[in-house]
């Protein structure tokens, strides 16, 4: 028996995607399984980095913090990060189409390699803002801004602030990292 060849690969696309029971990602017509279901530490620290971005974006007419929903970014690829920012009128309810300004991934075991690479790459390549990478285990965020098509990192960050530059809200956002361990 030979090696798999790409063309035997199955391609999916969106209209396969929203069939699908459970919670998936796809990323160029590959589907990727987000089970198990994240750990209580990693939803703990998603859900204050959620009500921080809720409130550090209240005085913003303009830009809203989400928690996971799909990004459809073309026909088979939809990505589902834990925390963003967008600053733009959805089209519809299902998705959102536009790149978010801000992206947090918290890292769990089943994810790390994943949000580190194939979708650092995405993020980078759509024109996301600010990508953030938490890492519930050591306690520390790299933050990430794109700067001329390219991610330069700004800091790892535990206990510091950070302020966002979001030009749609006029001034700048500050996240206090201290506030989600």
């Amino acid at each position: 028996m030979g090696a798999i060849k790409l063309e035997d690969i199955p391609h999916y696309t969106y209209d396969d995607y929203k069939l699908w029971e459970g919670q998936w990602e796809l990323i160029n017509g590959v589907p990727y399984a987000m089970s198990p279901a994240p750990m209580i530490k990693h939803q703990s620290i998603s859900n204050k980095i959620g009500r921080y971005l809720d409130e550090a974006f209240e005085g913003c007419k303009v830009c809203q913090a989400l928690l996971p929903i799909d990004w459809k970014i073309n026909e088979d690829t939809i990505v589902q990060p834990d925390n963003s920012v967008i600053c733009h009128e959805p089209q519809n309810d299902a998705y959102i189409t536009k790149a978010p300004k801000i992206i947090f991934e918290v890292l769990s075991k089943s994810t790390a390699r994943k949000d580190t690479g194939i979708k650092f790459e995405i993020y980078e390549r759509e024109g996301v803002e600010y990508y953030i990478i938490v890492n519930p285990d050591d306690k520390v965020a790299k933050v990430y801004h794109l700067k001329e098509g390219r991610y330069i990192k700004l800091m790892d960050a535990s206990h510091e602030k950070v302020d966002f530059s979001i030009k749609e809200c006029h001034e700048k956002v500050e996240f206090d990292f201290s506030k989600i361990w």
